[in-house]
């Protein structure tokens, strides 16, 4: 049984001797979240976020989160132009885990509903860029994780090997990210800090004036390392009015070595969610897990075009509904929808039905020279290595920027609550 944010909340004074609690609240809008959670008032009006982790996973997960949090020094946070949680202490409740960060306010937007254009999209893209620009030695001095481009492609080879060892992965897919895995140009990178796996609500926004939302906080650290930065941005393939943003704003951002096969690799990281979903219910005899990923993977074989990867509006319905489900798989964790701060919320029942859909009106799926499934070739890919998101573009369309901050806003209200209730 859940444990009730009264309960969470008296735990604070043990990760924070002297800590006088005067209220408590839930942390997320509804109580089937990966955590018990909850927010503590303090009587000084600090207010801190308590999680704890019941089993294996999370709590490993919040002891990564520990460490990295501790690892982001106040010359590291100095760098980033937006907020850290603050860790503030440990403990345990029962045989959980249990850590209290600072609380941070700001508001979330769910990955299809973050919109085109300046404001959100592109305060996401310079966000991103501003992590990988950070020394490599905020990561190699914590001794947290670090993995070389090749490091990185050996560890997708062995995840398409596993996953295609169950024989539920279609044909078409596993020769597709084999091909990608055997292409030396998408692998020519060098590694950055990073997320280790970004999404959407990893952001905190706020309501400028003139700006529009702009991100002011993110959350989700535990997966700090050092590796391939495609890895933050693959949430941007269930965000499709965005990704161009994005990605264009994180180029212009960045100080790095322009990698232009960043976008594709994105790409395959996202569909290999998937993989390792299904990766997970075979290694746990979840045959429930087993038949949804199969299902998540057909959907995506059947949806997919020739050159899918340059334009992502073209997907078919397969793709779209694939992708739709990224953010439920637990691996990448989404939000709660109705809250206005941290949200660790997931409900394994919200899981896509395994059920592939239809392919595109009007369309058939591309065959080879012996009838079968054609491949997609992930290292086809526009020079700019950014890929268009429609077939118009921003610039094209009257007022873009101040459609873009419309738009922007509606989906923060939309997504978001600004009371704290």
């Amino acid at each position: 049984m859940a444990r009730s944010p009264f309960t969470l909340a008296a735990a604070v004074t043990a990760a924070l001797p002297g800590a006088e609690v005067v209220g408590a609240r839930p942390l997320t809008a509804d109580g089937d979240g990966r955590f018990d959670s909850a927010i503590a008032t303090l009587a000084d009006g600090r207010e801190l976020a308590i999680r704890v982790g019941d089993d294996d996973e999370t709590s490993r997960e919040l002891a990564s989160e520990s460490l990295a949090l501790r690892a982001l020094t106040m010359g590291a946070r100095a760098m980033l132009p937006f907020r850290v949680p603050e860790y503030i202490g440990e403990t345990r409740i029962a045989e959980g885990r249990a850590l209290v960060t600072e609380l941070l306010p700001g508001f979330q937007i769910e990955a299809a509903h973050v919109p085109r254009g300046r404001g959100a999209a592109a305060s996401m893209g310079a966000s991103i860029a501003a992590v990988h620009a950070l020394p490599a030695s905020v990561v190699r001095s914590a001794g947290l994780t670090a993995r070389s481009a090749d490091e990185v492609r050996d560890e997708i080879r062995q995840l398409v090997d596993r996953a295609a060892a169950t024989g539920r992965v279609p044909a078409r897919l596993t020769v597709r990210w084999r091909e990608a895995v055997d292409d030396d140009d998408l692998w020519r990178f060098e590694s950055a800090v990073t997320l280790g796996g970004a999404k959407a609500t990893s952001f905190l926004f706020e309501d400028d004036d003139v700006q529009g939302p702009v991100v002011i906080g993110v959350l989700d650290w535990h997966g700090l390392s050092l590796g391939d930065p495609a890895t933050d941005l693959a949430w941007l393939s269930s965000a499709p009015d965005a990704a161009g943003d994005v990605h264009a704003s994180y180029a212009e951002a960045s100080d790095r070595v322009p990698d232009a096969a960043l976008a594709v690799r994105a790409r395959m990281l996202a569909e290999l969610e998937f993989a390792r979903w299904l990766v997970h219910g075979d290694a746990t005899r979840r045959n429930d897990i087993v038949d949804d990923a199969a299902a998540l993977l057909e959907a995506l074989a059947e949806g997919l075009r020739e050159n899918d990867l340059t334009v992502i509006a073209a997907r078919g319905e397969g793709v779209d509904s694939a992708m739709d489900a990224l953010g439920r798989v637990p691996a990448t964790t989404a939000s709660a929808a109705n809250t206005s701060m941290q949200t660790d919320a997931y409900n394994p029942k919200d899981l896509l039905p395994g059920e592939a859909l239809p392919e595109e009106s009007g369309g058939a799926p591309a065959t080879d020279d012996d009838g079968g499934d054609a491949t997609e070739d992930l290292s086809e890919i526009e020079a700019s290595g950014l890929m268009p998101v429609d077939d118009v573009g921003p610039s094209e369309k009257a007022n873009p920027a101040d459609e873009a901050q419309r738009a922007a806003r509606a989906a923060l209200h939309r997504w978001t609550n600004s009371s704290s209730e």
